[in-house]
């Protein structure tokens, strides 16, 4: 399993170092996909073709050399996409050719895995372009988090296969030699996920964590994405899953407007359990204005409804200590007074 708590920390990094990581749609849309079973694509091996693309925002060959250089020391072959280098504004090229270079790595045999470069924006502007036929007969891991949750959801959704939510390219350290032991941890994690080592994770508890256990396919992301793609193909029924969320640089007042959206929307109703992540940024309130809520009661609040099992403070999102998370595979949810588990279940 996977230990958080500060005296097990070194334990934890140094079995890493030794390789051992135990690691609104029409309701007849959403029940023919919550029929089907989820594909899980095939686990990478040693000399795999791993696929670099940027759907969203821009990324240079320098940035993403260190992941490249590590890649290969990991014994894979890579294969760089169009879009990298390229630049539209914020974005890595047009929208034409973001989502031409995603298809061809969706559409390439010889492709076994697609990480993304980075997050930033643009995924959604080319989610309805893409033909997913070849890839729901082949699926592979497609790579990635924040704005990547518009891929994860609608793979999840509409395509039907599993993908991998964590760092990208742009996670990857400069220097692995000198890098911080908790972002070597987290992309040694990456790797042994996409690898097939079962993800096990055990975090102390909170405070404020509501108790219980809960079954179920883990979905989820982005907070502001999971929002945007409301009343979308993407949108998530999320009934009898475990939701994850976490986000960067909101204010107060507009996480807890999102997740009014989300519940508006059905999709905080009929979870099995809330995995919170880290809102990193939160942006500083006005003195004298402020919005009277921290984040820990904002969520009470907006699911104080429910009686599902949530924790707070799970390592994904916006910060080093961003654990990789298979979306799609079934996971159970163990809230106890002693710890949390979300153990990666058969």
């Amino acid at each position: 399993m996977l230990y958080f708590g500060a005296m097990q920390r070194k334990s934890f990094l140094q079995s890493l170092a030794l390789g051992g990581l135990p690691l609104a749609l029409p309701f007849a849309a959403q029940a023919s996909v919550k029929a089907r079973r989820t594909k899980v694509p095939a686990y990478l091996q040693a000399g795999d073709t791993i696929g670099i693309t940027a759907p969203a925002g821009y990324a240079l060959a320098e940035d993403i050399a260190p992941c490249v250089d590590q890649l290969k020391a990991w014994g894979y072959q890579v294969k760089i996409g169009l879009t990298i280098g390229l630049k539209d504004g914020s974005f890595g090229g047009s929208d034409a050719q973001r989502a031409q270079d995603l298809q061809e790595m969706l559409d390439d045999p010889s492709v076994k895995a697609i990480l993304c470069a980075a997050g930033g924006y643009g995924s959604v502007r080319i989610i309805d372009r893409l033909d997913f036929g070849r890839f729901r007969q082949q699926p592979k891991w497609v790579i990635g988090f924040s704005d990547i949750t518009v891929l994860h959801a609608h793979l999840h959704q509409v395509v039907g296969v599993a993908s991998l939510h964590g760092k990208m390219c742009s996670g990857f350290p400069q220097d692995p030699v000198t890098a911080d032991p908790l972002q070597t941890a987290t992309i040694g994690a990456l790797r042994q996920a996409w690898e097939g080592k079962r993800l096990d994770y055990t975090i102390p508890v909170h405070p404020q964590n509501r108790l219980g256990q809960a079954r179920g396919q883990l979905v989820g992301g982005n907070l502001k994405i999971l929002e945007n793609l409301s009343g979308s193909a993407s949108q998530l029924d999320t009934r009898g899953k475990i939701l994850f969320i976490e986000d960067v640089n909101e204010p107060l007042y507009n996480i807890d407007r999102m997740l009014c959206n989300l519940d508006r929307s059905g999709l905080l109703s009929p979870l099995k359990g809330l995995v919170v992540g880290s809102f990193t940024g939160i942006k500083p309130e006005t003195p004298g204005n402020g919005f009277g809520r921290d984040l820990v009661q904002i969520v009470l609040e907006r699911t104080a409804a429910y009686g599902y099992p949530l924790c707070f403070d799970f390592p994904v999102g916006h910060q080093r200590n961003n654990m990789p998370l298979k979306c799609g595979l079934r996971h159970q949810l163990n809230v106890t007074e002693q710890a949390v588990e979300l153990i990666e279940t058969p």
